[in-house]
């Protein structure tokens, strides 16, 4: 071949020209079908790298590109990574395919149902591998990323307990995921709830503690002991325990009855991966709906929450504020008071140097709803006695505090003589706070009178309310017998005061005084143990926090209880002439 010229044009040199390749960003997908490989060389044992054409059938004019320059397009950061293929069913003969990497011991459905990055609540599964909680399952979603990842594949929808296969996509049914969806929402049934008081169950969790489904302890987080012995105690009062173990709540109802029987279902769990639950959900939403009065982080008094708990409980459950008995709240606990009010006036007499009180005609009734009754401390001795041990620790009668509803003693506030009488029908359950705290500007005083009953399944009713024949025969009496005993346990603690103290020791000392520093317990009274052994000695059981121990009958009284719940018993039947028999009084 001749040597070209410099003066010649390279195009009239060069047999078959070609122009320079393409960009590399040209994109492969579009080549056609119809599209040709050539190979270009100019001897045998010189080969030319191929070369493709990327338009059309025309090869006279289609440019070419080398394949070095394909593999660096492919190389390439901007072309889009492929997909893995989404599918609708597992592949035959795979149906439990990665099953084996769920880890149960990591799962804990307890906290709130919030994804971990984009904290929303909508649509969140929860990884079987690692537990943590992830938004969505399509393939731009939080969880499909995190399968891709780190090699997770399973996962639980929160809300539908329906298990999916990522990044695939499927859904997978397995019985061998059945705990897991109980465990996740916990389900019961009529003959489930019928023998919770009747059979002693004795269970064990993954780690082969045992544990007693109703008194499993509750985590405290920080400082929220004061609402695990509120939900303690709510979830041992059988009309409310099986509403919330039964009821099927629908999609509108607000999330605080949702969370409230949520947990009451997990305490009653026996197929719990663990010996405790968590209410860090039900806490979330109390702050919010309190506007943080009530949060994890600050101890608060367990009746001013308990108030406030039944009252929201009421009215998101459908209650009416002026309607009575219009939820399961107010016909477990509401009764009626009377209240009568008589001003008391000061008036100088003939001399002009002495004051006379008297007592004004007027009286004023009123008949008002009560879900608490409270319970008034005689105040404590100023001088003590350190000879008689008696006067130590001052002791009165329970009987003597319920004096206060017998409509004849009377107590004075802001210048009236108030009496109360209670009224029929009693609730079947009667809440007595007992105050024992005083606070004011300068100074605020805890009350360590121990209140005594001669026996928790003796408290007869009858003389504190007003006699109505039409509802009750009088004389006859009216028995309570003891469901649960919040106590308040004290303990001598330095508080420094500063910035570094516990927050819980600050909302302590607001409540008792300095160096106090208090732990709310919760004793409950164990029916199924009574029934399965048929004694009529009931069994008690002692709860702080993850604590759970057993407490003596006989020894109840002597801690400084705080509230008390007494349900109503019911009467025998009676039998008429032998043959007969009377009907059950509720």
């Amino acid at each position: 071949m001749a040597k070209r010229k410099s003066e010649e044009p390279l195009e009239s040199h060069v047999e078959g020209f070609s122009p320079p390749p393409p960009s590399k960003k040209v994109r492969i997908e579009d080549v056609p079908e119809e599209s040709t490989i050539t190979a270009i060389g100019t001897s045998d044992d010189e080969p030319r790298p191929q070369r493709t054409r990327l338009n059309g059938a025309d090869g006279a004019n289609a440019p070419m590109r080398d394949d070095h320059d394909q593999n660096s397009a492919d190389d390439d950061d901007d072309a889009p990574p492929i997909a893995p293929l989404r599918q609708s069913a597992p592949t035959e003969g795979y149906n439990d395919l990665y099953l084996d990497t769920v880890n149960r011991s990591l799962l804990d459905f307890d906290f709130e149902k919030l994804c971990s990055v984009t904290l929303s609540n909508i649509n969140v599964y929860a990884c079987l591998v690692c537990g943590k909680y992830f938004q969505g399952r399509g393939p731009k979603s939080i969880a499909y990323f995190h399968a891709l990842e780190v090699d997770h594949h399973v996962y639980i929808s929160l809300e539908t307990q329906k298990v999916y296969v990522l990044p695939e996509g499927y859904e997978v049914h397995n019985k061998s995921l059945d705990d897991i969806k109980y465990v996740a929402d916990p389900r019961f049934t009529e003959d489930d709830v019928k023998k919770l008081d009747k059979e002693v169950k004795e269970c064990t969790d993954l780690g082969n503690k045992r544990y007693r489904p109703g008194f499993m302890g509750m985590n405290n987080i920080k400082a929220n002991d004061y609402l695990n012995v509120v939900v303690q105690t709510l979830a041992h009062i059988a009309p409310l325990r099986n509403f919330f173990l039964l009821h099927r709540f629908p999609l509108t109802t607000p999330q605080l009855p949702v969370r409230t029987s949520t947990l009451i279902r997990k305490l009653w769990n026996s197929r719990a991966f663990r010996s405790h639950v968590s209410p860090h959900e039900l806490l979330q939403e109390i702050a919010l709906r309190s506007s943080k009065r009530f949060t994890l982080t600050h101890q608060s008094d367990p009746v001013e929450f308990l108030s406030w708990f039944l009252n929201n409980l009421h009215l998101a459950l459908g209650g009416s504020k002026t309607k009575p008995l219009s939820s399961i709240i107010q016909r477990t606990f509401q009764g009626k008071l009377r209240v009568e009010s008589q001003a008391i006036t000061a008036k100088s007499d003939t001399t002009g140097d002495r004051l006379r009180f008297e007592e004004s005609s007027n009286i004023t009734t009123n008949v008002s709803p009560y879900l608490i009754l409270t319970l008034d401390l005689p105040p404590v001795p100023l001088f003590r006695d350190a000879v008689e041990s008696k006067n130590i620790i001052p002791q009165v009668p329970l009987t003597s505090l319920l004096q206060k509803y017998n409509g004849i003693s009377a107590s004075e506030k802001q210048a009236h003589r108030i009496r109360h009488r209670l009224l029929h029908p009693l609730p079947p359950y009667l809440f007595f706070h007992i105050k024992r705290f005083s606070v004011n500007k300068f100074v605020s005083e805890r009350n360590p009178t121990i209140v005594t009953f001669p026996s928790p399944r003796g408290l007869d009713m009858s003389p504190y309310v007003e006699p109505n024949p039409a509802l009750h025969p009088p004389g006859e009496p009216i028995h309570y017998e003891m469901v649960a005993n919040i106590i308040l346990d004290t303990t001598s603690v330095s508080t420094g005061g500063g910035e570094d103290s516990n927050a819980a020791d600050a909302a302590n000392k607001a409540v008792g005084g300095d160096g106090q520093k208090f732990a709310w317990k919760v004793q409950l009274r164990d029916k199924a143990a009574a029934v399965s052994q048929k004694s009529n000695v009931p069994e008690w059981l002692e709860i702080q926090d993850l604590w759970v121990e057993r407490a003596e009958a006989e020894t109840l009284f002597t801690r400084e209880g705080y509230l008390m719940v007494w349900e109503r018993k019911r009467e025998k039947p009676k039998a008429t002439n032998g043959t007969q028999k009377g009907k059950a009084r509720a």
